[in-house]
């Protein structure tokens, strides 16, 4: 089994107690962010949803609390027994083993609102389409898609390419002294390409919000000061030619109805 299989779950806990500054700011708030979003869009009657991809199970309490059934869908079983055991003998939870790029044991339509959540970048990218497409087919019609995934050239990804690869990863964990794993991102995608991913995949757009800027160096050795300097830049880049260098892109689709 690899290291990345066997740290997981520990791994992605550890992201929001982080004793770097910025690396903690950088996950609490796009989960903050995630959390609004599924509390503004979680429809007011009771209904059906589904965390494609819930890792360490971060947002499955929310999904449980507003939500007739929730299933969490996963490709690896040590996230599923994480979910199980975060909501162990609440029967609206349900697990499900499968793969992003394969729906079939999932009821069509039959979810109304859809998380997937820092996943797609994981899927091969001659199997992107297919998991978009794969998340239309299991969305009733106008249901909700909230989807977030690092932008291609944030400034995490480009240095990560660096730092966390086999030569200089041991370097970097000497620095954050604490769990630091390759990240597994395979499929990063620009702006760009989301949108046209989720047009052809049969969604509207409906709201969309780039968040998360990383500086090197500040964040490793300047502390709050580092932080502050981040937290200062971040809203000056959204909107404008250098928005890519923010990491996450957040989007909000509804499906639209199937013509067959």
């Amino acid at each position: 089994m690899s290291e990345f299989s066997e740290n997981i779950v520990q791994h992605q806990q550890t992201l929001y107690t982080s004793s770097n500054q910025s690396r903690r700011w950088l996950h609490i708030s796009r989960r903050d962010r995630i959390l609004s979003t599924i509390r503004h869009y979680a429809p007011d009657r009771r209904s059906c949803a589904i965390e494609v991809g819930p890792g360490s199970g971060v947002y499955l309490p929310l999904l449980l609390e507003l939500f007739e059934r929730t299933t969490a869908f996963d490709i690896e079983e040590r996230y599923l027994e994480a979910a199980c055991q975060l909501s162990a003998d609440n029967p609206r939870l349900s697990v499900q083993l499968g793969d992003i790029t394969d729906y079939a044991r999932l009821k069509r339509g039959g979810y109304d609102l859809v998380l997937c959540s820092e996943v797609i970048e994981h899927v091969p990218r001659d199997k992107s389409d297919a998991a978009f497409a794969g998340l239309r087919k299991i969305m009733a019609d106008d249901g909700v898609l909230i989807l977030s995934t690092p932008h291609r050239w944030s400034s995490v990804e480009t240095i990560a390419r660096i730092m966390l690869s086999p030569l200089l990863i041991r370097v970097t964990r000497l620095i954050y002294g604490e769990s630091v794993l390759e990240l597994g991102h395979i499929n990063l995608m620009t702006r760009t390409q989301v949108h046209r991913a989720l047009q052809n995949a049969g969604f509207e757009i409906i709201n969309e919000y780039a968040g998360g800027l990383y500086i090197p160096i500040a964040a490793e050795f300047f502390g709050a000061t580092g932080l502050a300097l981040a937290q200062w830049l971040e809203p000056k880049l959204r909107g404008g030619p250098l928005h890519q260098m923010l990491w996450t892109q957040f989007y909000v689709a509804r499906a639209l109805a199937r013509s067959e």
